[in-house]
Formats: structure tokens, sequence, C-alpha cells
């Protein structure tokens, strides 16, 4: 009998290439346990697909013999799983003593510290200041809206999207200033459950300081959810940009001064493209929105943020090369797009999401309803667009844009 016996992957990101000649597969811990990863030639595929935890290492070596001709032993099997098991990809008892370990760690901290702060932006807060302020000064003037219900916010790196970040915060700047309590509804790249909301009751640093989370909120999603399931994926939290990189924003337009936040990661909707339903027939979805609502609005001016980011194509994302008519094919898509949720409709939004059979990957599709849906009757104004390129050839773009909300009349 092995200790492999019935061995079984984790969730994993996995990306295939050419290494030094050899098709591999890329195999990485999202939650970077490790700083390391693996890469394990395609030849072996047939073998990673019995990491099913139902299969012994005999039965694996039978799989693999009988489907690629190749002989291979158990000690060669062994070998690699060993390897796997040293940097936490299966699924078993030492990653979840290291997993346990690391949210202990996180939870015990004073702050989720920022993950990128001097590899991203700069660390220090002078020069973030003057990198912000630069893409402040690139763009043109625009007069901040006197009130509002919320905003969204690209969540792409500020090389790229500096400008469509300048634009969307100037027009945002006294609903930012005047906000009480900040609710966040953010991309969740790393969440392999359907729809899971995941809060934390973690604070969250900038390089400006620290923005407290809004603890009696978090209660609120929690008596919704319960504590297993609201925390069950908490560590994404750890290394997630999409919340990172909005709050740097708000807390340098804020010019420094703290506001209570509520930080919540939102997993994918694409499950509903296929099973035919609506997000708004999920009565936990439509729970937490109300739990959040009754826990924010006693006297308190609220401010939501989506942070999401809109189409993802090309190579860098799995499907064909963008060529620059498809580019303008792909600014026009988005236009198409926007326009049910300038109308604050998060209904006839999602039914475009589902139309395109989420061909596009847009990676703002729940953070875009669950926040429209949290405001309620409003309209909104698109502050700020733009495609940006995301590979070395031209081939790959990332589109974003930014808007703000105000309740209709």
């Amino acid at each position: 009998m092995s200790r492999y016996d019935n061995a079984k992957l984790r969730p994993l990101e996995v990306k295939s290439f050419v290494h030094e000649g050899q098709p591999v597969f890329y195999l990485r811990d999202p939650l970077e346990l490790s700083n390391r990863y693996a890469l394990v030639p395609q030849v072996l595929g047939p073998l990673l697909a019995t990491l099913d935890g139902h299969h012994t290492v005999a039965e694996m070596r039978q799989v693999f013999i009988q489907s690629t001709g190749q002989l291979i032993s158990d000690a060669e099997i062994e070998g690699l799983l060993g390897q796997l098991d040293d940097i936490y990809l299966l699924d078993n008892e030492n990653f979840a003593t290291v997993k346990a370990h690391a949210l202990a760690q996180y939870r015990a901290a004073p702050y989720r510290p920022p993950a990128l702060a001097g590899a991203s932006y700069p660390a220090d807060p002078d020069a973030l200041r003057r990198e912000l302020q630069a893409f402040m000064d690139a763009t043109p003037p625009a007069e901040p809206l006197e009130t509002g219900s919320g905003l969204f916010c690209p969540h792409i790196d500020y090389a790229r999207g500096g400008k469509v970040y300048a634009q969307l915060w100037k027009r945002a700047r006294k609903l930012a200033q005047a906000a009480e309590v900040v609710v966040i509804f953010a991309t969740d790249h790393n969440s392999f459950l359907p729809e899971q909301i995941t809060p934390t009751r973690q604070n969250y640093a900038t390089p400006f300081g620290v923005l407290p989370t809004e603890q009696s909120v978090v209660d609120a999603v929690v008596d919704v959810l319960g504590e297993e399931n609201a925390f069950t994926e908490e560590l994404n939290h750890r290394h997630e940009h999409s919340i990172e990189l909005v709050v740097t924003w708000l807390h340098f337009i804020r010019d420094g001064k703290p506001v209570p936040i509520v930080p919540i990661l939102v997993g994918s909707f694409y499950h509903f493209i296929g099973n035919g339903k609506r997000p708004a027939d999920e009565q936990q979805l439509q729970a937490v929105l109300s739990a959040v609502n009754a826990a924010t609005t006693a006297g308190r001016r609220v401010l939501t943020v989506a942070s999401g980011d809109l189409a993802h194509l090309g190579p860098a994302f799995d499907t064909e090369p963008i060529t620059p008519q498809e580019k303008i094919r792909l600014k026009r898509d988005d236009e198409r797009m926007l326009q049910p949720l300038i109308a604050g409709d998060a209904d006839g939004f999602f039914e475009i999401i589902r139309a395109e059979r989420g061909e596009r990957n847009v990676c703002g599709t729940a953070p875009f309803y669950l926040s429209l849906k949290m405001m309620g009757d409003v309209r909104g104004e698109v502050t700020g667009y733009d495609c940006c390129v995301a590979d070395d050839r031209d081939t790959s773009f990332v589109s974003v844009a930014g808007m703000v909300f105000s309740n209709s009349e």
C-alpha cells in the first residue's frame, strides 16, 4: 500500500505551454502556500486525471499505460506525487495543516498588508501619492458628483489603467470623501465555488494607513451564510488584488483619512449561463444583499463599490488573437454591455452576459450585478474606458471602464 493511494489534486491554476521544447502543464497553488510551482510534462496528463481521490498508485499506473502505451513504475508515480505534495498541491493532511497555519497567521495580524505594494505600485506613501496624482494631472478636469450611490472601479494594474482610475475618482471624489461606510463587492479570481460570497473580519491596510473593516456588517453577512460557509475561502483575501487596488485609490482620494469598509469577494456567476437560472432567483444572494443593506443604512452615508474589469480576450486568455478589426468589435460589444449598467438594470446586464455565453470573460460580472442590486434604483455614467494590451504581440486585451451611479429621479 502506498501513502499516495487515493491521492487527490487540489483546485489549481493550470496552464499549458512549451518549456525547453517540451509541452508541459504549469500547476500553481492560487493560495500561494508555497512560492514554488510544478511543470509536469503533458504526456503525464492521463496520470494527473487519475488524481481524483479514487485511484490507488497501481491503478494510476494501469490507466497511464493503457492511455499512452508507455511504461511507468509505481516508484516514478510516487516520486511525482511526492514533489506535488512538497508544494501542497495535493488535497491531504499536509495541505490542511499548512493552510490552517496560514489562515491563523492572516487572522492574527493587525491588518491585511498590501500584497502588491513595492511590486505593482510604490510601497512608500509619498511616492505612491505622486504616482496617483500624476494620473490625475494627466486626465481632463471633471466636476465631482455631489450625490450618488456608488461606483464601478477597475482592478487592472495602475500602469495600464491609471487614467481610467483617475477619471473615475475625480468624478467620485465627493462621494468617497463623504462616505461613512464603503461596501466593496470584488472579483474573487481564485474562488472555485460558484457565486461564493467571502467576507473577512480582517482590516485592510494601504501604504496610507489602515482601513478598518466594519465588523457589524460582516456579522450580518455571516448570520446569513453561516460561519463555515462564509469563511471557507477567506484565505483568498490574502493575495487577491481586486479589493487592494480599489481601496488604495479610495484611501488616496480621501487624503489618507480612514473609513470603515466591508470587503467582500465574490465567486463566478458562470454557472448561471448554462443552467438557465437568474442570480435574482437565488435566495441566499438576495438575503446577503438585504442583510448588508439593513446593517449599513442606519443613518450612515453608504458608498457601494464594485471592483471588476470588462472583457479579457486574446491568446493570454485562451481565445483567438484580437486583430485591429476585432478590437473595434470588442469596443462595440462593450458599449452594448454597458447600456443596461447605465440604466441600472442588473438583470438586463446579466442577460447580455448569458447571451454571450460568457465567452468574453467579463470578470466583473458578479460584482457589477450585486452592486447594482445593492444600490437599487440608480442611473450610471461612464467616466472612462480603455482597452489595455495584455501580451507582447498586441493580440490580447483587457477592457476596463469606470462608472458612477446616482439615484434615479
